[in-house]
């Protein structure tokens, strides 16, 4: 049974840092994808990270690059998103998803695997 538990969200200064963790076990996919939504918009992709000790491709929203790091920590299971320099417009539920990271001649996009996006964990930002 795959599962992904998003935990690390709360209230940060605009400006300010925080890191989100992506626990993941039972994964049939390489790679982990990091979303996040505002009610009544799209999901936004923010980052895409591969799994494999061979491949340390990563990927970026054009919104959150240079500003957001994605990393994995194979021994933990846990994938992680740092957040710097957080602005007003980067609160949202953030979420994890096992899926293929898909480099493309335009950017990037993200095949998530079947199911639902999990829970997530809010991040809201105060000005």
């Amino acid at each position: 049974e795959v599962q992904l538990v998003e935990s690390g969200g709360r209230s940060v200064q605009a400006g300010g840092s925080l890191r989100l963790s992506c626990k993941h076990s039972g994964s049939t996919f390489d790679d982990i994808g990091w979303s996040r939504q505002v009610p009544g918009k799209e999901r936004e992709l923010v980052a895409c990270i591969s799994l494999r000790d061979s491949d340390s491709r990563t990927f970026y929203g054009d919104s959150v690059k240079g500003r957001f790091t994605v990393s994995s920590d194979s021994a933990e299971n846990t994938v992680f998103l740092q957040m710097n320099r957080v602005e007003p417009e980067d609160a949202a539920v953030y979420r994890c998803k096992e899926g293929t990271c898909l480099a493309s001649p335009h950017g990037w996009n993200f095949e998530e695997a079947l199911g639902p996006w999990s829970q997530g964990t809010q991040v809201t930002v105060s000005s």
